[in-house]
């Protein structure tokens, strides 16, 4: 049986059942909201302001806008290939190299590890913290590491649950940032506030231009969501219909809330102060904002909401996994689906295993931004894929983007990706050790599909 993209249903060619298309479009709008609004905000605000100053706002405001020129080639790309490998998809069909496709794989994978293991530092050392104090005496890692297992159990129990919990966390954090944004206006409409530190930007030594590049290559570390959405194409009824709205909609949505709490935060709160506290910048906001306000109910949502980042990011994870694994680009053992959940249970094992070991050995800071590098660079080639596959026509329609937005995206993603834009070089370590990781992968793959076409050509003989 087929859908009407003509996606196999129910049982793969390969014998394995499919995943279940549950998802419907106030679903899927709901999953894109939830997952870019999450811990790049709630845990990151402190960093951005950091490295830009006063005009925090501008960072958030321009990775939505290189966001978006992207968005539009994945919109085409979704619509011609509704399948769960998203980018590792379009870069195989694309440029037909498969060292290459294994590489996007893995990056993308490696971008979604490495924003949920940002969300399990921001759960341990943050918020949970808060609201526990000092009777929390459990070392921070060991709580991430759980935190992580604990994510892995409700991936298993299956896609259906997942975004359920998906629709209440992403009301919850919605509610703590629109709390933010009301306390902001309260407290600017009598008298707070210093508006003067919205056009402040502080170069520290550096040109302005590179001061608010840097902190633009940050703050795209929120920008995960919408490839997360594609990955989980062939878990959506009607993929090709229903892409389009709920993708742009979702991007405006959280473009919106972002922008509004950065110039919140800005009013209320010097530059420095913000840096200072760190992935608590917004407990900071809301004390001055609203000195009775109770923090551990803030603190409360704040929990929830990098718990929402971390399951979507895992969820994206084990089915770029599985995709990868239909597409024999890695051994057909990590597509295997459990049969009774119905959910690839193998990948889930596989990047819960890579997710606890960056949450024991690497800081939220770096992870957050190894995760934008990861992502801009993937979107790069995704740009420039579109324009390459415009020679691969379909059968059924689908939308098509204009084709100067994946030029400029291709150009705005290589600029933010590179040492031009000011990003420091142990993000582009951690990338690189993550990458040899790919590495090592690729070529024991090779070897033991080598072994097993050897064999069977002698069993033959």
């Amino acid at each position: 049986m087929t859908d009407k993209s003509g996606v196999a249903r129910e049982v793969g060619a390969d014998g394995q059942p499919e995943l279940k298309r549950v998802i419907g479009p106030g679903l899927l709008l709901l999953f894109v909201v939830g997952d870019i609004i999450g811990t790049g905000v709630y845990a990151l605000t402190g960093t951005v302001a950091g490295k830009v100053g006063g005009a925090l706002w501008l960072p958030f405001l321009l990775a939505f806008a290189v966001a978006f020129l992207t968005a539009f080639s994945y919109l085409e790309l979704v619509g011609k290939y509704p399948r769960a490998a998203g980018a590792a998809l379009y870069a195989n069909r694309a440029f037909k190299v498969q060292f290459l496709t294994f590489m996007v794989a893995f990056a993308v994978m490696s971008s979604g590890i490495t924003s949920a293991a940002s969300a399990a530092q921001a759960f341990g050392n943050t918020y949970l913290r808060k609201l526990m104090g000092d009777s929390l005496t459990i070392p921070t890692v060991w709580i991430a590491v759980g935190f992580v297992l604990l994510l892995a159990a409700v991936n298993f129990r299956g896609v259906a649950e997942s975004l359920w919990a998906n629709v209440v966390l992403t009301f919850i954090e919605l509610s703590g940032l629109l709390i933010i944004i009301v306390v902001g206006v309260y407290a600017v409409s009598g008298g707070q506030g210093d508006p003067a530190r919205l056009t402040q930007i502080d170069t520290a030594g550096q040109s302005p231009l590179i001061a608010v590049t840097s902190a633009t290559a940050l703050a795209f570390f929120a920008m995960v969501g919408f490839e997360d959405s594609v990955n989980m194409a062939e878990e959506c009824r009607e993929p090709v219909r229903i892409f389009p709205r709920a993708m742009l909609l979702g991007m405006g949505i959280a473009a919106a809330v972002y922008v509004l709490v950065a110039l919140t935060s800005s009013l209320l709160l010097p530059a420095d102060e913000l840096s200072s506290a760190g992935s608590d910048a917004l407990l900071r906001v809301l004390s001055v904002g609203a000195p009775g306000f109770p923090l551990w109910v803030f603190a409360l949502i704040g929990l929830l909401a990098v718990v929402n980042s971390a399951l979507i990011n895992m969820l994206m994870a084990s089915r770029l996994v599985y995709g990868m694994a239909r597409e024999r680009i890695i051994p057909p053992f990590f597509g295997t689906v459990h049969p009774g959940r119905r959910t690839p249970w193998v990948a889930i094992a596989f990047t819960t295993a890579i997710a606890a070991v960056l949450v024991a050995t690497v800081n939220i800071n770096d992870l957050g931004g190894t995760t934008s590098l990861l992502l801009l660079v993937v979107f790069t080639l995704v740009n420039v894929a579109v324009l390459v596959l415009r020679r691969d026509p379909v059968e059924h329609q689908h939308f098509r983007a204009p084709t100067a937005l994946p030029v400029i995206g291709a150009v705005t993603c290589a600029y933010l990706a590179s040492p031009l834009s000011g990003r420091p070089g142990r993000e582009y370590a951690i990338a690189a050790v993550l990458l040899a990781v790919g590495v090592v992968l690729y070529l024991l793959n090779r070897l033991v599909l080598g072994r097993v076409r050897s064999g069977a050509a002698q069993s033959s003989g």
